[in-house]
């Protein structure tokens, strides 16, 4: 049971990290936090019931590249967020296809995670409830952090999201391929 729980404070990390800097730097309002956290959650309980399908029907190989695509996207993500906290006011808000793009960008390991969820002698339907519902919060306590260190930070915080999200990729791919 804490198995589950675990695995969804480990996976919401990265989502975590996007809305603290979605916070910090363009204070949205609740509705918006709200959204933010509901869009994180939903691709993160969607992602490891899609990959616990493909663990099911016995396409695992999937697991052997999904890491570089999980690499991928962070960089790009993480640079995208370095170089807009260089440009004071050039920087946008992740909305519409930008979120979409965060959300799945953070959750390919979760997807990759979803795989081996019948390996993980854990019930896959709550497993994955747990992962999403505590994406959500930790998205919503992670925008209204940023929200709050945004003034004492400012364009600090963007550029930590930025370089976790960097490291984040780099940790999959290190441990895919078998560095760590």
């Amino acid at each position: 049971m804490l198995e589950g729980v675990f695995l969804g404070f480990a996976l919401a990390m990265d989502a975590f990290a996007v809305a603290l800097t979605q916070g910090a730097k363009f204070r949205p309002t609740r509705r918006v936090a709200v959204a933010i956290a509901l869009i994180f959650g939903t691709f993160h309980a969607i992602m490891p019931l899609i990959g616990w399908g493909i663990g099911a029907i016995g396409l695992s190989y999937f697991a052997a590249f999904a890491h570089w695509i999980a690499f991928g996207l962070l960089t790009f993500l993480g640079l995208k967020m370095l170089a807009a906290s260089e440009k004071e006011g050039e920087a946008q808000v992740l909305a519409g296809s930008g979120l979409i793009v965060a959300a799945f960008a953070t959750s390919i390991d979760v997807l990759a995670a979803g795989i081996t969820l019948p390996t993980l002698g854990v019930v896959p339907v709550l497993t994955i409830a747990k992962i999403g519902g505590i994406t959500f919060m930790m998205s919503l306590a992670g925008v209204w952090i940023g929200r709050l260190a945004g003034d004492a930070f400012g364009p600090w915080a963007e550029r930590a999201g930025g370089l976790i999200l960097i490291g984040l990729g780099c940790k999959i791919l290190a441990e895919h391929v078998g560095w760590l």
